[in-house]
């Protein structure tokens, strides 16, 4: 079995090199990375709408530089700093996944940066395998 890793070696914010990978593709399975609403080094601005909106087109980016779809995705995970934040997140969540949602987890937790949500998923594809 063959690992593809996307995006190793690129660099984050201040230009520091990250060790890690955007996602790592194995066997039709895709594993994408946690993604913050950044854009150009900066959290956007706006509140969480903004944010998780952001925060989901930097994964479905990756999705999309690996060849997979949102139809693809199986699992999110999803951390929002703020618990108040879950129904803008989910009205967000439903307008991009639509009825085809995958299954999913929630959780609390402090952000790593000034940010207000991450997103990560895993993504299969049987022609891939």
């Amino acid at each position: 079995m063959t690992i593809k890793r996307y995006g190793a070696g690129e660099t984050g914010a201040g230009g520091q090199p990250l060790p890690f990978a955007r996602a790592t593709e194995a066997a039709g399975w895709l594993y994408v990375s946690g993604q913050v609403p950044m854009e150009k080094g900066e959290i956007v601005p706006g509140g969480i709408v903004a944010q998780s909106r952001k925060a989901i087109e930097n994964m479905i980016r990756i999705l999309d530089e690996a060849g997979y779809g949102l139809e693809d995705v199986v699992r999110v995970g999803v951390w929002l700093d703020d618990p108040r934040d879950f129904w803008s997140f989910n009205g967000v969540y439903a307008e991009i996944f639509g009825g085809n949602a995958p299954a999913r987890a929630c959780v609390q937790s402090r952000m790593m940066v000034d940010c207000k949500v991450e997103v990560d998923c895993v993504a299969y594809r049987a022609d891939r395998t």
